[in-house]
C-alpha cells in the first residue's frame, strides 16, 4: 500500500482490497473513537490495543512507512526516467485490481450495474482537473493530508494524485527524501483527522450498500486509468521549486503517435511486458490472500 501511494494516480486502498484486509482495515480505524480515548485516558492499554486492533494497524503502518521511506527515491527515478514501464505496470495492476474486486459482490442488481461507468465517468472527469497552485503554509499541509488520505482508502485516486492537484506532490515528497520531520508531523495529522472521519463514510456505505459501494470502486478504479495512461502529449510546463521544467498539463496520445509526437520510441512491447507482470503481481496476491483465509 506504501509503494502504491507513492505513485500519483495509484492507490494504496487498490491493494488493500485486492488483499481482502479493506473490511478489517475500516474497522480497525473506525474502532479509534471515544470508547477508545478513554481507555488510553485511564492507562489500559491492553484493553486499549485490543479494541482498535493494534497488532493490526502498527504491521500495516510499518509496512507503509517502510515503503514509502525506501521507495521513495526509487519511484521518483523511475517516474523521471522510465516512465512508461512504470506507468504500464501500474496499469495492469489496476485493471485487474477492477475486475478482481468484482467478484465480492454475490447479488447483482441493475443499479449496481450501472454504477461501474457512473463511477468511471466521476473518476475519469476528476483525472482531467489540472494541478493548481498553492500555499507552501503548514495549515495547508494540514489540509493536503486529510484530503490525500481518504484515497488511501478510496481505491481508484490516489492520495499523491490529490496532491499533484493541490501543488503538494512535490513538497511532501522532499520533505520525506530530506526527513523534514515538521512537514512530515503536520502532514500526518492531517492524515490521522480525514482518515478518522472518511473511513465511517465508507464503512457505513459498504454495511448498507455493499454491491453498490463495491461496483462504484471496481469503476473508480477503471475510470483513473486515465490519469495513468502510459504515452502523453505534453501541452504545457512548469518550473518545479529546484528549478528543473516538469510537465504540467498533458494528453493522452495512442502509442503509435507517441514517436511522432515526443521524438522517442514508444516501449510498446516493453510496455506490454510490464503491464503482464502488473497483472500476474496482483493475481499472485489475490491468491496467496485467498488462500490464507481458509480455515485451518
Amino acid at each position: 500500500m506504501g509503494a502504491a501511494d507513492i505513485v500519483p494516480g495509484v492507490s494504496g486502498g487498490s491493494i488493500a482490497l485486492v488483499t481482502k484486509i479493506y473490511q478489517e482495515l475500516l474497522d480497525s480505524i473506525k474502532s479509534i473513537d471515544l470508547d477508545a480515548l478513554r481507555l488510553l485516558a485511564s492507562f489500559r492499554f491492553r484493553e486499549f490495543w485490543k479494541h482498535v486492533n493494534g497488532s493490526f494497524l502498527l504491521t500495516l503502518l510499518v509496512g507503509i512507512l517502510t515503503a514509502i521511506f525506501s521507495l521513495s527515491k526509487l519511484i521518483t527515478f523511475l517516474m523521471t526516467n522510465h516512465p512508461i514501464p512504470l506507468w504500464s505496470f501500474f496499469c495492469g495492476l489496476i485493471l485487474i485490481s477492477a475486475l478482481i474486486i468484482l467478484r465480492d459482490i454475490r447479488k447483482w442488481n441493475v443499479i449496481a450495474i450501472l454504477i461501474i461507468p457512473l463511477g468511471a465517468y466521476l473518476a475519469y472527469q476528476i483525472t482531467e482537473i489540472p494541478p493548481v497552485t498553492t500555499p507552501d503554509s503548514l495549515w495547508f499541509t494540514f489540509v493536503a493530508g486529510a484530503i490525500a488520505i481518504c484515497a488511501m482508502i478510496l481505491p481508484g485516486i490516489s492520495g499523491s494524485f490529490l496532491l499533484l492537484i493541490l501543488g503538494q506532490y512535490e513538497q511532501i515528497l522532499t520533505a520525506v527524501n530530506q526527513r523534514n520531520l515538521v512537514t512530515i508531523g503536520v502532514f500526518g495529522l492531517g492524515c490521522v483527522v480525514g482518515l478518522l472521519s472518511f473511513s465511517r463514510v465508507i464503512s457505513w456505505l459498504l454495511k448498507h450498500y455493499h454491491a453498490i459501494t463495491i461496483a462504484f470502486l471496481s469503476g473508480f478504479m477503471l475510470g483513473s486509468i486515465n490519469k495513468i495512461w502510459p504515452w502523453k502529449r505534453v501541452l504545457s510546463y512548469r518550473m518545479s521549486s529546484s528549478g528543473i521544467q516538469q510537465p504540467f498539463i498533458t494528453e493522452n496520445i495512442w502509442p503509435h503517435h507517441y514517436l511522432a509526437e515526443s521524438g522517442q520510441e514508444s516501449q510498446f512491447l516493453v510496455a506490454i511486458l510490464a503491464f503482464l507482470v502488473g497483472v500476474i503481481l496482483v493475481v499472485g496476491i489475490e491468491r496467496i490472500a485467498a488462500y490464507k483465509q481458509q480455515p485451518e
